[in-house]
């Protein structure tokens, strides 16, 4: 017998170690699936709910997601599952799981859109309301063929969003959100020293702290906004698989608290500081006030600066996303299939399927807002209320105390009346403006 085998084992004397994710990187996986598009359209709930109100609402909705979660994590630990859908199915049964299953679907999918339509808005320009607005490139390059939309489109589509989603374990993709997130703070950053220059040259609009009701239809108009913040902090899709790759539950509770005091810090900075800019000028889209004709005292290329950290910012959010969509999608049409990231095949083949039909359909659709006000009121507000609360009041594992269910029926009942009324007025308004 060799030297050498005699120190080799027949059996390993330790098990593997299991590498866990670190809470650092949880921290900004979470912050950057919360942050994502809302960013752009809370200066808007400003103008239409008033500051006062736009800053309690934020407020009183980042609570109530930390407490939606923490029953999620509680409910998870407490069964067998390890994903959204698994405690649904074990509350509701195959209905649970797939109305969850379809609402992540719907949502994320909603959103990959909307990235991509932001992306070349931001690149290619825009024509909101019949208005030209040139996009970076032609800004910078003149209108040519290899700048359009649908041809800058294709090039991030392939050159930078398909290495990223190809990535399989949502740690590796920390890098990226922290890039994002880096993003986003340089986004807010430069909209507040254009607010405060503005401020001090006199130039800035006088911000209404409470809304301006003039009759019966513009109290209704306020719920419109409520879909929109709930948007804004709908990351409940990512809660599975970014806390299973932690080493405890508690570090993803305390990841998910950080992460919501950041995100709610950004969202009242960009909104005060955008609403003091353009005042009620703003649109839903804010991207759409920083460029060259919103006569800041700044000039294009702050303007510029603003507008493509924002573009890069989401398409680093694009694989987050994208990461819980392909896993609900494998889970519903290959149920029986062996782990996705084990499948080169599917893998690959899902993947790619995602990115044409986002890519499509972000050609077709020019306006945003449609998704926002759709995805807000429907699935987005199910998957972060109305779906936690009913798990904690169905309890099917028997650990809901008092306070539990009495938070879960008060999220519930407001999350079903102010979406309801809010898709009865967008209707109503859309009919209206009809005829």
């Amino acid at each position: 017998m060799s030297p050498a085998a005699i120190h080799v084992p027949l059996l390993p004397e330790h098990k593997p170690k299991i590498r866990h994710a670190s809470v650092s990187g949880a921290v900004f996986n979470v912050s950057t699936s919360i942050i994502g598009a809302g960013i752009m359209s809370i200066p808007a709930t400003l103008k239409v709910l008033g500051v006062i109100p736009a800053f309690l609402l934020i407020g009183a909705i980042a609570l109530l997601a930390d407490v939606s979660v923490e029953f999620l994590m509680r409910f998870t630990h407490s069964g067998n599952a390890r994903t959204y859908a698994g405690i649904m199915r074990e509350s509701f049964g195959q209905a649970g799981s797939v109305a969850t299953q379809m609402c992540v679907m719907i949502t994320n999918l909603g959103c990959l859109i909307m990235y991509l339509i932001i992306i070349g808005d931001v690149l290619c320009g825009s024509q909101p309301e019949g208005v030209t607005h040139l996009g970076i490139l032609q800004q910078w390059f003149g209108i040519h063929w290899w700048n359009s939309r649908e041809f800058a489109l294709l090039v991030t589509v392939g050159f930078i969003l398909l290495p990223l989603v190809l990535l399989r374990r949502i740690e590796s993709l920390k890098f990226s959100s922290a890039i994002s997130m880096l993003l986003a703070v340089v986004f807010v950053g430069v909209s507040s020293v254009m607010a405060i220059i503005a401020l001090l040259e006199g130039k800035t609009k006088s911000p209404r702290l409470l809304p301006h009701l003039d009759n019966q239809v513009s109290f209704f108009d306020l719920f419109t906004a409520v879909p929109v913040i709930v948007t804004a902090f709908t990351f409940h899709f990512n809660v599975h698989p970014i806390g299973f790759e932690l080493g405890k539950p508690s570090d993803m509770i305390r990841a998910v608290r950080i992460s919501l005091v950041l995100c709610a810090a950004i969202y009242l900075a960009i909104g005060l500081f955008g609403y003091l800019l353009f005042g009620e000028s703003i649109m839903p889209d804010i991207l759409v006030n920083f460029d060259q004709s919103s006569g800041s005292a700044i000039g294009s290329l702050l303007n510029d600066m603003v507008r493509l950290s924002y573009a890069l910012h989401v398409l680093f959010v694009f694989p987050l996303l994208n990461f819980s969509l392909r896993a609900n999608i494998d889970e519903f049409l290959f149920p029986k299939k062996p782990l996705l990231a084990t499948d080169n095949k599917r893998f690959v083949s899902l993947n790619l399927v995602l990115l044409a039909i986002s890519y499509l359909a972000a050609i077709a659709i020019p306006n945003i807002w449609y998704f926002f006000q759709f995805l807000g009121s429907t699935s987005a507000v199910s998957l972060a209320f109305i779906f936690p609360g009913a798990v904690a009041l169905r309890d099917v594992h028997g650990i809901s105390t008092r306070r539990d269910r009495i938070m879960a029926a008060i999220m519930v009942i407001l999350a079903v009346v102010t979406s309801t009324v809010a898709i009865s007025t967008n209707i109503y308004n859309f009919f209206g403006n009809k005829s």
